[in-house]
Order: structure tokens, then sequence, then C-alpha cells
């Protein structure tokens, strides 16, 4: 990277997220010096200051160190996350230093490996995950930047010095992904997501469209079938996949056998018999199907592939079991988008059929709620009891007349309850619970522990 030659000092601006958090220890990694801002102290945070990283939580520009001070040496990360009006933001500007957006370095790092890039309006995260876990155990290694925290790895992050391979998450929130020209390229979903950005469905196809044809010409394309792609998008080496119907990859022969599921793997060319994948859950069997057959398409070994699948443990809030006793279950899982919560809820309804299943909802931003309330709505419906929080705004600010309401009085289902953050646990107390979900993207992983606390104390009373 050129670019980065004369760069010493490296000062990330929302290093808190998971992708400027992969971008800050990579660095980190690599010899250079990190530093960084973010609104609040996490689990993460925490972690990149034990790694040696000085993180602040102030917006002061007094508070950066002053070794990041010199332009001439420094680069500046942002994530759109960062409000325009921020201090430090603007005193970097305005004092002429070298400013990149997070997408703009990752396709920056991407350049010197043979990419494989994962997009998705879900699912990528897992897949990319994978893949990741996969190539890393083979002798050709990876490198790896993740949209969550792999058990595997501990990390949302795989550095390998000798790895010509790159598995990234493809992300087209601010169209970050098309700062990626990818060697081989995954496509997951395209369900409508993000309209603040792209305004309508048919915007946000077009940037995957133009995502897609950035895939080298002599790369790889799978794509989930029936996608809405272009064929003038398509690279010459173009495959599809899905779960058990049409596709070059399926699954035959799906069985679930102790909560666990298998499957065999079906191609051009290939069948790896009896996969067993520990990560529960139907929807992770089609993953495991795109992160199978990309591997296949890489040249990994079918031997290796299922015996890299069947160690995969999964990722920190997808589908991540708290609980799981014969008297109560609980999963945390990230789903924040209808067709999320849709499969999601089917693989918990598959796994444990006549059980009375409770989910806690928290919705993500304003402008999703708005446009998707209806989606939501009917998703939702798929539980026997659900309680609603109010809506995490992250970024935006509140939109007249759009709140948790709008999706709670379309649920179908008579067993539901609205309530604040402040009331949830009482509430759940209350409430006879054989298996519970918490789904979104906000911040309702801080009450992971405090209701594994109180589910444990019920289990032993």
């Amino acid at each position: 990277m050129k670019e980065l030659t004369n760069i010493r000092h490296i000062y990330f601006l929302g290093i808190g997220g998971i992708g400027m958090s992969a971008l800050a220890r990579y660095f980190s990694c690599s010899g250079k010096k990190v530093a960084g801002y973010d609104r609040t102290p996490t689990a993460l945070t925490s972690q990149l200051t034990s790694e040696g990283i000085n993180i602040h939580y102030q917006d002061d520009i007094r508070l950066i160190p002053p070794d990041f001070t010199a332009k001439q040496n420094t680069m500046v990360v942002l994530t759109p996350a960062v409000p325009a009006d921020h201090s430090e933001l603007n005193w970097f500007r305005n004092n002429g230093f070298a400013i990149l957006k997070r997408s703009e370095l990752l396709g920056l790092i991407s350049r010197d490996y043979h990419t494989v890039a994962v997009a998705g309006t879900h699912g990528k995260t897992t897949v990319s995950t994978m893949i990741a876990h996969i190539l890393a155990g083979c002798s050709g290694g990876c490198n790896a930047f993740l949209g969550g925290i792999s058990k595997n790895f501990n990390s949302n992050l795989v550095i390998d010095p000798q790895s010509r391979f790159m598995v990234t998450e493809a992300d087209e929130f601010d169209r970050s992904f098309l700062q990626l020209h990818p060697a081989a390229t995954v496509v997951t979903a395209m369900d409508a997501d993000h309209l603040d950005i792209y305004g309508n469905e048919t915007s946000m196809r077009e940037a995957f469209n133009t995502f897609i044809s950035q895939t080298d010409d002599n790369g790889i394309l799978l794509m989930k079938h029936g996608l809405p792609i272009e064929k003038s998008s398509l690279p010459a080496k173009s495959y599809t996949y899905s779960l058990n119907s049409s596709g070059d990859f399926i699954a035959t022969n799906i069985r679930l056998e102790n909560q666990q599921y298998h499957f065999d793997l079906s191609g051009p060319g290939i069948t790896i018999a009896d996969i067993s994948l520990e990560h529960p859950g139907l929807v992770n069997v089609e993953n495991a199907v795109a992160a199978s057959a990309m591997a296949w398409l890489l040249g990994i070994p079918a031997d290796h592939i299922r015996h890299a699948l069947h160690s995969f443990s999964g990722i920190q809030r997808r589908f991540d079991y708290h609980i799981k006793t014969d008297k109560v279950v609980y999963i945390d899982d990230y789903a924040h988008h209808p067709r999320e919560i849709e499969a999601t809820l089917q693989s918990v309804r598959e796994l444990y059929p006549g059980q009375n299943i409770t989910g806690v909802f928290q919705p993500h931003l304003y402008t999703r709620t708005r446009d998707f309330a209806e989606g939501f709505a009917k998703s939702l419906s798929l539980l026997d009891r659900l309680i609603l929080l109010d809506i995490y705004p992250a970024r935006e600010l509140p939109i007249e007349g759009v709140t948790s309401e709008i999706i709670y009085r379309n649920v179908t289902i008579t067993d539901k309850i609205m309530c604040t953050k402040s009331e949830l646990i009482d509430i759940l107390e209350r409430q006879n619970i054989e298996v519970l979900i918490t789904l979104g993207a906000g911040d309702i992983d801080k009450f992971i522990e405090p209701i594994r606390q109180m589910l444990q104390k019920k289990i032993t009373a």
C-alpha cells in the first residue's frame, strides 16, 4: 500500500465499530501506532485498550494524543456514523490531515490480496466467517476482516502474513462495497434495506450489480439462486446456490439429529457427504452451502471442508446460545431485518417444536422501522409472545410518528407487550419462559448477562 508508506500513526474516529476495530487491530499488529475515539466504552473497546490502543470517549481535541497531531505521518479513518459537526473530525479537516472512510481503507488493503468478498443484506457475516474458518485451517491460510466476533478465532480479525487470501464482508451500507474489486464474490441476499441511503430498492439493486461487475473478469461469482442480478454484471465463472432447490450447489439429504443438522453438498463435479454443522439453525445450513461451495471453487479439498464446518463454533450474537437446558433455552441473535427475523424464528421452531417461544425485539433505526414496519410485524407474529422495546436510534434523529407502536399494532399474536429497557427484566421475570430469543442490532446485547442471570435463578429456584 504505497498510500501508507510514510504513515506511522492511524487515528480512528468511531474505533469501537466492528469494522473499524478490525482495521485498528490490523494496523496495530502491522507495527503502526493506533489510537481513536468512540462515543461509549464497550467490551470491544476494552479489548482494544488491553491490546495497547489508546481510546477516549469524549469529543475533545485536547484528548488526541500528541503523536497523532502531525499531519505528515498521520492518517485519520472515519466511520459514516460520526456526525459532520464532530469537533475532532473538523479539527483534522481544518488542519489538512489525510482522511479516509473505513471502506476506502479496506479497499486499499484488499488490493494486495486475492480477495474473497461476501455481500448481502443478511447472511454475509456468517458466510464470510465460515469461509475464513475453512481457509485458515489449510496450508494457504487466510487473512480476514469479519463483521462479528468469531468464536473460533475469538476476534473479528485474522492475520496470516504468509497468505495471499483475504476474506472480507462487502457492506452495502453507504455503498461501501463499491471500494472493493474482489477476485471472488459471494452474494447472499438483496432484500430492500438502507433505503435512507439508496432511496428505493431499484437504486440498491443497481449498486449491487455495480459491485458484482467489479469482480475480476477471471474471478468467481457465487450467488444465491433467484437474485435479481443482471447478466451483464456476471464474470465468466458464475454459479448459484440454494438450500435444497434450484442452483448449481445445493444441500441434499438434510436431516436433524440431536439438534444438529447433517447434509450432503452437491455441485458441479463434487459431492461432499455427511457434512455436520454444530452451529444451529436451518438458515445456517444454507450459509454453509455458500461457504463450502466457495471454498471448493477456491481449490479446498472436500475432506477439509467437511472437517472445518464440523468444528465451526459460530459468531457472537448470531444464533448464540446462552442457556441450553431441558427447562429453559436462551438464544441471542443480531437479526434486525424482517427477512432475517423470519429465518431465525423458523429455525427456532424447527429446533424446538411445540415449545412456547418468547422474543424480545429492539428495532434498529427510525428509517428502517418506518420502511419495514409491516414486514417486522409479520415476522414477529411467528412468536408465541413478543416483548417489544423502543427504537434504538444509532446515528439517526427521531422521525415524527415513527415509534415501535407502528410495528406493535400490526403484530397478529395476542400475547404482546411494549416496554422500555428499564422495565424489561421485571417483565421477563413474570413470564413462564421455555425458549427465549433476544433480537436486534442496537444495544440489546447489554441485557444478555442480566437476562442469563435472571433465568439461571429461575431454573435453580
